[in-house]
């Protein structure tokens, strides 16, 4: 999902409002650090948007570097009229103690046109390191 050519909408923006380490019993081995993390999707423009899509890249301390890229949010497609936000969780399995996300959500204004809203890094820290 390219997001070349598509625009910033302002009043469209993302919180990270947390990131939790889970604990041990929860997490495959293998991939010792289970981080999730809550976020908010706010609609604070003048017009109506669909959120269709995500692109992440994440960066692990170990060098390694994912690429999530797919339709939706968490299986949705919501649509954020102005005023509105939508609140999600979700998480990442790591081998490494740290970690960097950052992307964008990809949707479409009520004429169809394509914006594109930034997701701002964060960092995923195990304190074992």
């Amino acid at each position: 999902m390219s997001d070349a050519g598509n625009s910033e909408l302002p009043g469209l923006h993302v919180t990270i409002d947390d990131v939790v380490l889970q604990p041990q019993p929860m997490v495959p081995e293998g991939s010792p650090h289970c981080f999730a993390y809550f976020i908010t999707i706010h609609n604070d423009s003048k017009v109506p948007v669909t959120i269709k899509g995500r692109k992440w890249v994440v960066r692990e301390s170990n060098g390694e570097i994912t690429a999530v890229e797919g339709d939706g949010v968490v299986g949705e497609f919501p649509h954020l009229r102005p005023g509105e936000s939508f609140s999600y969780n979700s998480a990442h399995v790591f081998a490494s103690s740290r970690a960097t996300a950052v992307g964008s959500y990809i949707g479409h204004d009520d004429q169809n046109r394509t914006v594109v809203v930034p997701i701002p890094p964060f960092e995923m820290v195990a304190n074992d390191q």
